[in-house]
């Protein structure tokens, strides 16, 4: 007995319940992807938890945001160039111990001529894994430094984004313990995540900047709202989160004036002009971004990591960053 051949028909019916099956089935796929994604990138926050208390453990402290200090060699240089982050004092408790021993923490991280001191380049330049979410891009943003997506609570941004003295955990010279985070070290976050930026040339490409991977820069510092919405001058010279090494805004450190993933414009300042004490240093309003949909990954002070949705009430965004402004909210529960 002949046996019956598909027709035409039959076979486009066919096809087409193959292609909706597939439309049906990528998205389950890229979400499990990103589900796997925003789990580890949570997990790299854990690490830094677990770093961070042990840095504390030892020095009865936290880290420094950033460093700012003379150098005796050179009497005229900017303290504000020694500039090491976080990040960088807490590679020996990353189980980092061999990157760590080709960092020098106490030369300055920049030259006077604003290039990284020789003794320090081969070190700055490294990928680290745990400093990068697997749903960013996860490469370097400039040749010379290794970028990351996490960064150090500098507070509210009050002050039009002071680097000194701030209400937060990390700022320039920071010597906070965790007995001073009298909001509560679970009401506290410590590190967020942000995106790292394109370089200059994509983003003059492309057409007016994305807020997600650009930022503002103006000459007023301290900054206010008001130069920062008139600037028309994008990622000046860097891209953010181009260098895990240094504490300044646009690389391991933010704040939380504007909220997760904001529509508008990081912005950042540089004081050019200025006493060498506080030569160069920069101000800053970055905000916490990520490619999580709809929300960003946070560390609490306490060692936990937990997710932020970027619809939280801006007060209560704004109580997490402080440690000891008696704005205690109920946390992320």
């Amino acid at each position: 007995m002949a046996r019956r051949a598909f027709t035409l028909v039959e076979l486009l019916v066919v096809i087409a319940i193959i292609g909706v099956l597939i439309g049906l089935l990528l998205p389950a796929v890229q979400a499990a992807r990103e589900s796997s994604r925003r789990t580890q990138c949570s997990n790299n926050l854990k690490q830094l938890g677990l770093a961070l208390h042990g840095f504390s453990n030892a020095h009865g402290k936290l880290p420094p945001g950033a460093d700012s200090k003379p150098y005796p060699p050179a009497p005229n240089h900017p303290h504000t160039f020694y500039r090491w982050s976080a990040l960088a004092y807490l590679l020996p408790y990353l189980e980092r111990g061999q990157l760590a021993d080709l960092i020098e923490l106490s030369l300055p991280l920049y030259a006077p001529n604003l290039q990284v001191t020789p003794e320090n380049r081969f070190g700055v330049s490294r990928l680290v894994a745990t400093f990068l979410c697997p749903s960013d891009q996860g490469l370097p943003v400039t040749e010379v430094f290794g970028p990351t997506n996490y960064v150090a609570n500098a507070g509210s941004g009050d002050g039009g984004g002071t680097p000194f003295e701030t209400d937060g955990l990390f700022f320039v010279n920071s010597r906070t313990k965790l007995a001073d985070i009298a909001d509560g070290t679970s009401h506290t976050v410590a590190f967020s995540e942000s995106l790292l930026g394109e370089t200059s040339q994509s983003v003059a490409d492309a057409g007016p900047p994305n807020a997600r991977f650009s930022y503002a820069f103006t000459f007023v510092a301290p900054l206010t709202d008001a130069a920062c919405r008139q600037s028309n001058i994008y990622d000046f010279t860097d891209p953010r989160g181009f260098a895990w090494a240094s504490g300044e805004y646009r690389c391991a450190s933010y704040n939380h004036y504007l909220p997760p993933n904001a529509d508008r414009l990081d912005c950042i300042a540089s004081r050019a002009f200025a006493p060498i004490e506080v030569r160069y240093s920069a101000y800053g309003w970055r905000a916490a971004r990520s490619n999580h949909p709809g929300q960003v990954n946070v560390l609490l002070a306490d060692g936990s990591a937990r997710p932020v949705d970027d619809a939280i009430n801006p007060p209560v965004w704004r109580a997490l960053s402080t440690r000891s402004a008696e704005d205690v909210t109920s946390g992320l529960d």
